[in-house]
């Protein structure tokens, strides 16, 4: 059986260690192929200084090798808020119906992409303002999820939020 392969973006710097640990240790423990993609060029630095390598540069991501886009959070990922080359991978992975995943300031990147118009989402307490603005339905839950997107809180919640990711990529047909 092949494994299915997951596209984990996370940014140069200031990305979350707890919830990129927890979701790395998860998915690979489901079986899954974690592919770790981010546009450093070297290494991505986390708050707390943990220095992940990432193996694709967003700007060779084809969607068409991945089940899934998970995007960890943290305070770098306001950085990417508006980044044109991950707002484009969001949409490709949305037109081709993959699962899509964001959690803590993330899912302001699936927002500014557009796919979370007129939908419930959730995200940090911090970034709901931001969420509404851009037309979104904010939900006060530790994870949400709206078809093939699934949004989280916030690190303590990262658990629920890969289990949720594992089951809906895994009721999804190869």
């Amino acid at each position: 059986m092949t494994r299915k392969s997951i596209l984990l973006f996370i940014a140069a710097k200031n990305f979350n260690e707890q919830e990129y640990l927890v979701s790395k240790f998860m998915l690979d423990k489901s079986l899954f192929k974690v592919f770790i993609a981010s546009d450093a060029n070297s290494l991505c630095i986390g708050e707390n200084g943990l220095k992940i390598k990432s193996d694709v540069s967003i700007f060779n991501i084809h969607p068409n090798n991945f089940e899934a886009l998970v995007i960890i959070g943290g305070k770098g990922i306001t950085n990417y808020w508006s980044d044109k080359n991950l707002l484009s991978i969001i949409q490709k992975f949305h037109n081709l119906k993959k699962t899509i995943a964001a959690i803590c300031d993330a899912p302001i990147c699936l927002a500014n992409s557009g796919i979370l118009i007129n939908s419930k989402a959730t995200c940090f307490e911090g970034a709901k303002i931001q969420l509404e603005k851009l037309g979104v339905k904010y939900v006060n839950l530790p994870v949400v999820q709206t078809g093939e997107i699934i949004t989280a809180q916030n690190q303590n919640f990262t658990k629920d939020f890969i289990e949720t990711v594992i089951s809906r990529i895994n009721r999804t047909k190869i």
